[in-house]
């Protein structure tokens, strides 16, 4: 029998490699980092199986809101009776576990239903409704901890789709808060100083209000940039940079559209913020600190926001795209799949074929997934691609779900998505 001595490095060894093997949750938009990335040392598919069957799949109501993973759980919204609803179902079985109404619910030329994935933060969960209703829940059982209305404690308007009403005054509020350690930052979109608001995660307190921009479309994110932390909005008057601690404007780059159609979420490349609409193009730009001895360099300075460049035919319209070391991968104007080159804006390629829908409406989800990428389509066809730049490389496709808007949740092997009609899970590790 071994010695107890020998015993132990076995064991350390052991507990290490459960460590980096255990699954990573995917409790917000886009993932743990909100970047669309897979997280590193998690599990990836090398290639995908031909015929995948659900592990599970559930009827629910209508609604674009993209599911979460946290904790053995599935938090997810829909539309029930007239009501949008947060749910929490097994991450295993699907069976649900507890739901409560979250606020009436919100119509549009697109549908009806909720839009906005539903942030889980260890024990509580942050759901916020198209018409600017805000809760923490418990995760255990959906009990509310704290709420706020972006319309009635901040002053915030939601008209609907009518007239001239632009950003989420139109189609509703649709970018999820995010997570600062013991706070929560919201866009609010209240022109009463109070377009972002920083919340106490546990009680509901806020802690700061900054701006007077309307909220657009886009989640937010926070990011190190030019040698800051920083919170980062792309709203209706344009991209700005936020401290996270007191809410102070760092930069602030003027970008505006008919209708404030901005969607996509921001991206950092070293000193570069990029994003996209169907009006402005892609656009870059560059985040830098004040020079050396120039006037207002002292801690806590603003920084400086410069146009890096513009590639005014990119027209992105609403589909997020994924940055691999320098380069970009989306959904180009003509429903093209696209590799741009972040340095300049130029395309490196281009693929027609992959996506169906028109290109007004064409959308497809990004994950980082090591050197690949997998590409949830919004017809339900899931494509694994390498990130390479130098041509588009496809190495499988399979069809997992119908028609959709969804960016799926990745967890231990397994992805979590919503279509039209149904909540389901695939297993793409075995």
């Amino acid at each position: 029998m071994p010695r107890p001595s020998l015993l132990r490095p076995f064991a350390l060894i052991c507990a290490f490699i459960a460590v980096t093997l255990s699954a990573a949750d995917w409790p917000q938009w886009r993932g743990p980092a909100r970047t669309g990335y897979i997280p590193d040392g998690v599990a990836v598919p090398a290639t995908l199986a031909a015929d995948i069957k659900p592990l599970w799949h559930m009827a629910i109501g209508e609604g674009f809101a993209s599911p979460v993973v946290c904790g053995g759980k599935v938090f997810y919204l829909d539309t029930q009776a007239g009501q949008e609803v947060v749910h929490a179902v097994e991450a295993a079985t699907g069976k649900e576990l507890w739901k409560t109404n979250l606020d009436s619910v919100h119509r549009d030329g697109f549908g009806q239903g909720p839009r906005t994935a539903p942030v889980a933060d260890g024990n509580l969960v942050f759901a916020q409704s198209c018409k600017g209703e805000l809760k923490c829940l418990k995760a255990e059982d959906g009990s509310e901890v704290w709420h706020k209305n972006f319309v009635t404690d901040f002053g915030a308007i939601y008209i609907g789709e009518k007239g001239t009403a632009a950003g989420a005054s139109r189609h509703g509020a649709t970018g999820s808060p995010i997570v600062d350690g013991d706070n929560l930052i919201a866009q609010v979109g209240s022109a009463k100083d109070a377009s972002i608001v920083c919340f106490k995660k546990a009680t509901g307190e806020v802690v700061w209000k900054s701006q007077k921009d309307q909220t657009a479309y886009a989640a937010p994110i926070i990011a190190t940039v030019a040698g800051r932390k920083q919170f980062i909005s792309f709203t209706i008057e344009g991209l700005i940079g936020l401290d996270t601690t007191d809410g102070k404007l760092l930069w602030r780059a003027p970008m505006t559209t008919r209708l404030g159609r901005h969607v996509t979420t921001p991206v950092v490349v070293d000193d570069k913020v990029l994003v996209a609409s169907h009006q402005l193009g892609l656009v870059a730009t560059r985040v830098v600190a004040p020079a050396s001895g120039a006037a207002g360099t002292e801690a806590g300075a603003t920084l400086k926001a410069e146009p890096a460049w513009v590639e005014k035919p990119m027209l992105i319209n609403f589909a997020s795209p994924v940055v691999v070391g320098k380069h970009l991968y989306g959904v180009g104007p003509a429903k093209n799949l696209v590799c741009i080159d972040t340095e300049t804006g130029k395309t490196a390629w281009s693929k027609l074929g992959v996506i169906q829908t028109p290109p007004d409406k064409s959308f497809a989800a990004f994950l980082v997934a090591g050197k690949n990428i997998l590409m949830l389509t919004d017809t339900g066809l899931l494509v694994l691609f390498a990130a390479d730049p130098a041509e588009y490389k496809e190495i499988a496709r399979t069809q997992v779900c119908g028609l959709n808007w969804c960016l799926p949740a990745y967890v231990d092997g397994k992805l979590y998505m919503r279509d039209a009609k149904e909540l389901l899970c695939v297993e793409l590790m075995k």
